[in-house]
């Protein structure tokens, strides 16, 4: 004798089945998970790896956060990194994330350690080519440091970044670290990093040189 099913079990069943139904539609649809924004690295030192403060204070954060609609920012950034071990690890970064932009923020370190400018030039000058190779715009953020090495190592120092911008045709922020590194109430007690309350004002020094490229690839991208 075939057993009948309740009318109310029917329509259950139907409902799961359908409901089932949509579910894989929406998760096998091509393309739905990925993100399709362009893609913007930064590869920095302490100054953007937002040392002693909160990581959702510093500049490269507030910068996503204004992006979050556009650019997909990912922040590569290592505190006490050196231009060598930044060169050394961009082909792989670029590799995995294919940037659209390539914001540089390094050399710091290596002023602060009194390396010779002339080798923190190469391995710049090696991260611009890799990240132009890769199709990325680049933007190369200036630094200066104390005059604890002599005016002449100082000059060449901040000279290696106007100098890479002619060269390779880069957009450049002259100091990063503008109306903020000489006002002791927007630096940390140790005179070298900002405070969360400087983040801000990274940024807007950085925003002029970067808002041209963004528009340019933002719009490379709804095309």
């Amino acid at each position: 004798m075939k057993q009948r099913i309740p009318v109310a079990w029917q329509k259950l069943n139907r409902m799961l089945t359908a409901g089932l139904l949509v579910l894989i539609v929406i998760f096998s649809a091509p393309g739905l998970s990925a993100d399709q924004r362009p893609t913007l690295l930064v590869m920095g030192d302490s100054l953007s790896a937002a040392y002693g403060i909160e990581q959702e204070q510093g500049w490269v954060t507030l910068l996503a956060e204004r992006l979050k609609d556009e650019v997909q920012v990912v922040n590569a950034s290592i505190s006490g990194e050196t231009t060598s071990g930044g060169a050394q690890r961009l082909a792989s970064i670029i590799g995995q994330r294919q940037p659209d932009i390539v914001l540089l923020e390094l050399g710091g370190n290596d002023g602060l350690r009194g390396l010779p400018p002339t080798q923190m030039r190469a391995n710049l000058a090696s991260m611009i080519e890799q990240s132009q190779q890769a199709g990325a715009d680049v933007l190369l953020l200036g630094i200066d440091i104390p005059p604890n090495y002599g005016q002449a190592y100082r000059d060449a120092f901040t000279g290696v970044f106007h100098s890479l911008a002619g060269e390779y045709n880069v957009a450049l922020v002259p100091f990063l670290l503008e109306g903020v590194a000489l006002n002791d109430e927007l630096m940390q007690s140790d005179g070298i990093h900002p405070t969360a309350e400087a983040q801000p004002i990274i940024l807007e020094n950085v925003w002029p040189e970067l808002e041209p490229l963004l528009d340019s690839v933002v719009s490379a991208s709804s095309s």
